[in-house]
């Protein structure tokens, strides 16, 4: 189970999470010995060069991750279909410089996109599934309404691409489970609140954690449909992240989750 933010790169941060003093070339050193991961959202705009992919592999322990999101135009194309030179271009294009702090690639998806079976099945078809050998976590992150169906949940499940969960008003919110992991983005914190969220909530997010890490799921989240099927429940890889919001204290809601985790654990 890794728990983390979006970024490290903050300046509320500077007040409330990093030391005083600390510069800010040192911000993703320190952030990723506080958190087990980080969710990159810079490469939705562009993609980064493979000494900058080196650059953050060096500046990490062992066992941390980065969760990447994929750019922006492999997933705005009018056909994704016709995607398969921009996902080449960004998944073989340095990100093997990472190494094993690489995490889930996500594949964000506008509000705008509506769920087109044909169309999507093409475009997880032309995901490579390994790197320089070593397998490849893809996940979705689904706008629009037309997603939360059965046809959605089938063919993801089909694919073995997981879905975001996303816990936020403003976007589709369903739980159901469609790959060999899970990915929770968690969009409620609070300003007038020191953690971000109640700590009865963090608890209860710290509860999820392990119910789907010991794979099950829970019975309190939104789903499409009925809960997937899973011989001896099999572990799974956990990623949550505290995504927006407010931001400022999303930091601290991570670090209590960690505590919750370790307490449960």
């Amino acid at each position: 189970m890794r728990v983390g933010v979006g970024g490290w790169n903050y300046a509320p941060w500077r007040n409330n999470f990093y030391p005083a003093g600390l510069t800010q070339q040192r911000e993703l050193e320190f952030a990723s010995r506080q958190l087990t991961a980080i969710e990159i959202n810079s490469t939705y705009y562009a993609a980064q060069k493979p000494a900058t992919y080196a650059n953050w592999r060096k500046q990490t322990p062992d066992g941390f991750r980065f969760s990447l999101k994929a750019p922006r135009y492999a997933t705005a194309a009018r056909v994704l279909a016709n995607s398969g030179k921009s996902i080449n271009a960004f998944v073989f294009g340095g990100l093997a410089e990472l190494g094993d702090r690489l995490g889930p690639i996500s594949w964000q998806f506008m509000p705008t996109r509506r769920f087109d079976a044909d169309d999507l099945a093409a475009f997880l078809d032309l995901l490579p599934r390994e790197l320089d050998g070593h397998p490849l976590q893809h996940v979705l992150e689904v706008r629009h309404t037309s997603f939360m169906c059965a046809d959605y949940v089938a063919l993801a499940r089909k694919r073995r691409v997981a879905t975001v969960f996303t816990d936020s008003t403003d976007y589709p919110s369903f739980a159901d489970v469609t790959g060999d992991f899970i990915y929770a983005r968690l969009m409620r914190s609070e300003a007038s609140i020191g953690m971000g969220y109640p700590d009865s909530t963090l608890e209860a997010w710290a509860s999820r954690a392990q119910a789907w890490a010991g794979g099950g799921e829970p019975d309190e989240l939104p789903r499409v449909g009925a809960a997937a099927k899973r011989a001896g429940k099999t572990p799974r890889d956990v990623y949550i992240y505290f995504i927006g919001s407010a931001k400022e204290r999303n930091p601290a809601a991570a670090l209590r989750l960690i505590e919750h985790l370790r307490a449960q654990g």
